[in-house]
């Protein structure tokens, strides 16, 4: 009798060892997922940043008087790639600082390409279209980024709340990720003016 109890109590040990492995192995899983697809977001941000220069450079043959605006440009450039956040580790308002650094980034390039209507010349440049091209087609991949590491924060973070793997997060020390939000007037249409 005392050896089936002890089976008993061994074979419930051993399901709560195999869950607790497999609870521990998915939630690292999904822990990675998130910093893989936080990679691919600064990967974006840091394609659209190594365009600037090229584009600054180009439009600055045409517009010299325009040293402002590429100014500008320039000094968003500087200030985004200064902010470095660990997304494992970022809190709500660290996450709103570099978002609004890379806002920053986007709306200076908007006035920058704004600017180059003003030149007929530039915008018939093959250098000047590609550099566009390549920067609108940048603005897309940040924008898929993005949602893809929404995703993945969102499947992290509904799997270290749900019952029974939260006891495993909060015993492992898993913590709740935050997600990227539109940024304060992006409700509102950007105006052009010309």
């Amino acid at each position: 009798m005392k050896n089936k109890g002890l089976w008993i109590f061994l074979g419930i040990l051993a399901v709560v060892v195999v869950w607790a492995i497999s609870g521990y192995n998915g939630l690292v899983s999904n822990d990675e997922n998130v910093n893989q697809s936080w990679a691919n977001v600064e990967s974006a941000y840091q394609r659209r940043s190594d365009l600037i220069p090229n584009l600054v450079n180009t439009v600055k043959g045409y517009a010299e008087h325009e040293q402002k605006t590429l100014q500008d440009v320039v000094e968003a450039r500087s200030k985004a790639t200064s902010i470095s956040i660990d997304a494992s580790t970022a809190t709500p308002e660290q996450m709103q600082e570099w978002m609004a650094a890379q806002q920053e980034v986007g709306s200076a390039l908007g006035r920058l390409i704004a600017v180059s209507e003003s030149y007929p010349t530039l915008r018939a440049n093959e250098n000047f279209l590609e550099l566009q091209a390549q920067l609108e087609g940048t603005e897309n991949r940040i924008k898929v980024e993005r949602d893809r590491y929404n995703e993945a924060v969102k499947s992290y973070n509904v799997k270290i709340r749900r019952f029974p793997t939260n006891i495993l997060a909060g015993l492992f020390g898993f913590d709740k990720r935050t997600m990227f939000e539109a940024q304060e007037g992006a409700e509102r249409a950007p105006e052009v003016q010309f």
